[in-house]
């Protein structure tokens, strides 16, 4: 097994805290527990809040392109889904026409819900994004695609 110091870094670092990914990974902490605090106002958790989201841009969609779409494992989804419904925010069929896939709605309530919490997360990725430029956040934005990309490829 090959010590620290036999290993080169990626990038000049002085210690862990300088990776990217360690950065990465403290904002994304920082986000997620700004977003836990707002959306506790609204009565909803972080993956519901990101279900409702896609429901609205894509009505019908199934479960498993919730899941894919919320970063979370289809039996997680379920339980998302459950409290969603539970609480008269989405609608799922009980059979479809074609294939196995049940499509699921917002309701009106969902909608309202929806509308609420999306103020307040908008609010924060504001604060979040405030101290960058436009041409600096388009950047920043194609960057963290490519790093995506380089990693799923």
């Amino acid at each position: 097994m090959k010590d620290r110091e036999s290993v080169s870094p990626p990038h000049p670092a002085r210690d862990v805290t300088e990776h990217v990914g360690y950065r990465l990974k403290r904002a994304a902490a920082a986000l997620r527990g700004a977003m836990d605090k707002a959306l506790r106002e609204q009565d909803l958790t972080v993956p519901q809040y990101s279900c409702l989201e896609l429901l609205d841009e894509h009505p019908g969609l199934s479960n498993a392109d919730l899941a894919r779409g919320t970063f979370v494992t289809r039996q997680s989804a379920n339980v998302v889904l459950r409290g969603l419904k539970d609480a008269g925010l989405i609608t799922r069929a009980n059979s479809t026409d074609h294939g196995r896939a049940l499509p699921i709605h917002l309701t009106e309530a969902g909608k309202q819900r929806l509308h609420a919490a999306r103020g307040a997360v908008y609010t924060i990725e504001e604060r979040m994004i405030g101290s960058i430029s436009a041409r600096r956040l388009t950047a920043l934005l194609a960057d963290l695609d490519s790093m995506t990309e380089a990693l799923d490829g």
